[in-house]
């Protein structure tokens, strides 16, 4: 079987089940997500009514969730079972049925993919099966940074297919930083009218000379967000937002002067940044400042029900906070060591907002620095270190360590790859990631929710350059976040290959640009712009620290 993620368990049995007009989907109570994801993704591709009903033997695919199975697969786990009396999916939950679908897919061929019949009086046939499967992580992510690149809204729903296909069931969903706000506010129209915009966007790494002299923007209505999370949550996704706050703030301040430390910079002179990087323009500690962003966060959790709300955190320059009256009077108010633990009071402040609306914070591990608030989880990005003494602390933790499954690190040595930015990580290197640090002891690591690969979009500037950074990257983080693999170094990559060889199938036949394993195609190759030599981006050599 040519399954991936790959299955906990599962074997070939004699015969197989033919699709036919007379195929029916029964669908028991609790499934009715995964039938019409089943009725609409194999109805387009076989050109078959599926019709719902309880058919006879031969005829008809059953959905069930099992009450004993979530006793032992968890909500998340299925059971398919394929011969030619029928198909059967039993899940624990709607979730385990709906990842069930997911498999019963694959097993249809990379032809199941398609929006429409490829070719006609094609025989639709699944082999005899039996699979019983369930995933290791209940935190299984992609983080896209939206922001840097702003992607239209059907080119989010669209990753949000490409989630379900490979099992992920979180997307993190950058959508504030310097470069562009992406999300509306009505309360505070100026932060898409003016903060969605920059005027130019620099081409390639910071250090590059070149510039894309056109505007840069676009953000999403409260109807797009809206329509997003119904879209996922019908795929069994759960879309958490990230708002970050006290840096990574210039496009907001430049919307509204007023949030930023107006004793030391004139931000009325501020614009949405073009640049890359860690803008110093960060968010000043006043209360006004607290209002402004509670009432952001009123409007972000009437849109978004996730029980997590991102708040960043993250690289979070104190120069302003240490050259301003107003923010040293701020620390000597509240009875602060210095500014570290300001940051800390921020993010304490919307802990505790958060907590008293049922939701729960997570952000970057900066925040961490000056005492991590009770309650707030943590995504461990510079590292594993960070992720570790959150666990030991008690705080759970989602393990996204940059050098490891940082999406925009290139894929390959060599000039050939397109604006190379940081160490290669190649498919292999992905698939060899742990999420769990072998120093965690068991009580520490069960706060370990899972591990999330991130997308950050400096480099990329639409959605084909999207496609090239992540795929066929995902698939193998997919395989991490959902099976439960041997130690790092006795993985078997060489199987993993050859089911890749299936996968790559799949993925032409959703059109992914994805990066081919002999290397980028003429046209994916690294821009070589008139005139101009040298690098566009930053490589790192060498192998990774493992921090």
């Amino acid at each position: 079987m040519d399954v991936l993620p790959l299955p906990r368990s599962g074997k070939v049995l004699n015969g197989g089940f033919v699709l036919d007009e007379s195929t029916v989907i029964d669908a028991g109570p609790g499934t009715e997500r995964a039938e019409r994801r089943l009725r609409a993704d194999l109805g387009a591709a076989t050109g078959l009514p599926l019709a719902p009903g309880a058919g006879d033997d031969g005829e008809t695919i059953r959905l069930r969730i099992d009450a004993a199975d979530a006793g032992h697969l968890g909500p998340e786990g299925y059971k398919l079972y394929v011969n030619g009396d029928g198909i059967t999916v039993h899940g624990g939950g709607a979730a385990g049925v709906f990842w069930g679908v997911q498999t019963l897919r694959q097993l249809l061929g990379p032809q199941a993919y398609r929006k429409a019949p490829a070719a006609t009086g094609r025989r639709w046939e699944v082999p005899g099966t039996f699979i019983e499967d369930a995933p290791r992580f209940s935190w299984r992510g992609m983080m896209l940074d939206v922001s840097r690149h702003f992607l239209p809204k059907d080119d989010v729903l669209r990753q949000l297919d490409l989630l379900a296909a490979h099992k992920l069931n979180v997307f993190h969903f950058h959508l504030t930083d310097d470069q562009g706000w992406r999300i509306e506010i009505e309360r505070y129209p100026r932060l898409t009218e003016i903060g969605a915009w920059r005027s130019r966007t620099k081409w390639g790494h910071r250090a590059s000379p070149l510039w894309d002299e056109k505007p840069h923007g676009g953000h999403y209505t409260h109807d797009d967000i809206r329509e997003i999370v119904a879209y996922a949550a019908a795929r069994h996704i759960t879309v958490v937002p990230e708002i970050d706050i006290p840096g990574h703030s210039q496009a907001a301040i430049a919307a509204y002067p007023e949030l930023g430390n107006t004793d030391v910079v004139d931000t009325t002179s501020l614009t949405v940044w073009d640049n890359w990087g860690v803008s110093p323009n960060v968010l000043a500690p006043t209360d006004a400042t607290l209002r402004f962003y509670e009432g952001v966060l009123e409007e972000v959790l009437d849109l978004f029900p996730s029980a997590f709300v991102h708040i960043g955190g993250d690289e979070c320059p104190k120069d302003q906070w240490k050259k301003s009256p107003a923010a040293q009077a701020r620390i000597q108010e509240l009875g602060l060591a210095d500014e570290d633990v300001l940051q800390s009071w921020f993010i304490r402040h919307f802990d505790r907002w958060l907590a008293d609306r049922g939701r729960r914070l997570i952000g970057w591990d900066e925040i961490l620095e000056g005492g991590l608030a009770p309650g707030a989880a943590v995504s461990s990005w510079r590292g594993y270190r960070g992720g570790i003494a959150a666990a030991e602390a008690g705080h759970d933790v989602v393990m996204c360590p940059e050098q490891q499954v940082y999406l925009d690190h290139r894929q390959a040595a060599g000039d050939d790859e397109p604006m190379p930015i940081g160490y290669v990580r190649t498919l292999e290197d992905v698939y060899r990631f742990e999420p769990v640090p072998p120093s965690l002891g068991p009580e520490a690591a069960a706060h370990v929710l899972g591990t999330q690969a991130n997308v950050w979009t400096e480099v990329m500037q639409d959605r084909s350059r999207v496609d090239y950074q992540v795929f066929p990257r995902l698939a193998a983080f997919a395989e991490v976040a959902w099976s439960t693999l041997p130690a790092p170094a006795e993985r078997d990559f060489a199987d993993f290959e050859r089911r890749m060889e299936t996968h790559y199938a799949r993925l032409d036949a959703l059109g992914v640009d994805y990066r081919p394993p002999g290397g980028p195609k003429p046209w994916q190759r690294r821009p070589a712009p008139e005139g101009m030599t040298g690098s566009l981006g930053r490589p790192i050599e060498g192998a990774p620290p493992n921090v």
